[in-house]
């Protein structure tokens, strides 16, 4: 038997996306068949128009964050074909027909809404597409992903199900799979080894600090003032992700310190691994991250929109503490280094609520359909 083809289309605003398709196609890989990752803005719409988006949308979150709530919010209240979304529903949809038709795929993932909503429309129209995954990379259910004609949705958590289920998407239709990590974030280091490869002494809580890829559109300064002054020992760790500027800043900051600054950093789980807390933004892929490792979460800096949601669905499942203000910071961070029954709750928590396994639950269900279908190359 042919080996099967697994489309899987992403799009590069925020680095969670990507993430989550790297970890599905890597999934793939691993069952012995062929994955193809587009990005459906850059290839199937326009590079100029994926360039000028991106960079509006980073604008945005770091200049105008409530502007991007605002919408954030509105996009919830319209419906994925309504006119005033402007044809989104519709965007990349014909360079999508053709790309199915070239590849011939047995089954399509998707990990962002417009993709999937695009392969819906498709459906609708009566064009022959396979079997469609949609993967919701946010603890939440947002409408412009919600559309008639995808065959199933992935979600992070019961409560995402229940939402999508509510808003009328039939309830055989969703599967809680959690959101696809790395298999290095389920079988993470012993916090003692991890402590040792970073030559973090054993006698001090460590606390990471980070606000994804992108550092510069969260707050790593105020928590590096924070850590700086924290009235007991510690070890921590900033990182400032591919931003240069910020690094500078921060570097500045943990000056006389015992604060470490680091950039990007590739293998995040062992960072994970070795703290005690990570004080970050409420990204979906770093909650599902965080979780597969049972490292306890303090938010911070959280951006209106798909984050604050995030985090909302973190704090009611016990899984994070949330600081909206600097004062909150510096309470809870002393609050959270002073009990380790706190801590251990949070650990309980994640226990009871993270899906490490993810991906593989993911693919079981992709490659399910392609041999149900009788689907072969």
């Amino acid at each position: 038997m042919a080996v099967r083809r697994v489309l899987i289309l992403t799009a590069s605003y925020g680095s969670g996306h990507n993430e989550a398709a790297r970890c599905v196609a890597a999934e793939v890989v691993r069952r012995g068949a062929e994955p193809l990752v587009v990005d459906h803005f850059r290839e199937l719409v326009h590079p100029v128009f994926d360039r000028a988006t991106r960079a509006l949308y980073l604008t945005l979150l770091r200049r105008l964050p409530a502007v991007w709530g605002l919408a954030y919010a509105l996009g919830d209240r319209l419906t994925s074909d309504s006119p005033l979304t402007f044809g989104a529903s519709r965007m990349g949809a014909r360079r999508l027909a053709a790309a199915l038709e070239r590849y011939a795929p047995d089954a399509v993932v998707t990990v962002h809404a417009t993709p999937a909503v695009a392969m819906a429309a498709l459906a609708r129209a009566g064009g022959r597409v396979p079997p469609h995954t949609t993967v919701v990379t946010d603890f939440v259910a947002h409408a412009q992903w919600i559309a008639h004609g995808i065959d199933r949705y992935c979600v992070a958590a019961e409560e995402v199900g229940h939402d999508l289920v509510a808003r009328g998407i039939p309830r055989d239709r969703v599967v809680v799979t959690g959101v696809p990590v790395r298999a290095a974030f389920a079988t993470a280091s012993d916090p003692r080894e991890a402590r040792r490869e970073l030559g973090v002494p054993d006698d001090v809580p460590m606390v990471l600090a980070m606000a994804g890829s992108h550092g510069s559109v969260g707050r790593l300064p105020d928590v590096a003032r924070a850590l700086a002054r924290a009235p007991r020992p510690l070890a921590g760790m900033l990182v400032a992700g591919h931003d240069h500027t910020l690094r500078a800043t921060l570097e500045r900051l943990a000056a006389g310190t015992s604060l470490r600054v680091l950039g990007f950093v590739p293998d995040v789980h062992r960072l994970m691994a070795a703290a005690d807390i990570v004080v970050t933004k409420a990204g979906g892929m770093t909650l599902a991250e965080a979780m597969a490792v049972q490292v306890p979460l303090l938010f911070y800096g959280s951006l209106p929109g798909q984050e604050r949601r995030n985090e909302r669905f973190a704090a009611a499942a016990g899984v994070a503490l949330v600081a909206r203000r600097r004062a909150d910071l510096d309470r809870l961070l002393d609050r959270a280094l002073r009990d380790p029954e706190l801590l251990e709750h949070l650990r309980e928590a994640m226990r009871a609520r993270g899906r490490p396994d993810a991906a593989r639950a993911v693919v079981d269900l992709v490659l399910a359909d392609c041999a149900r279908a009788g689907v072969s190359r």
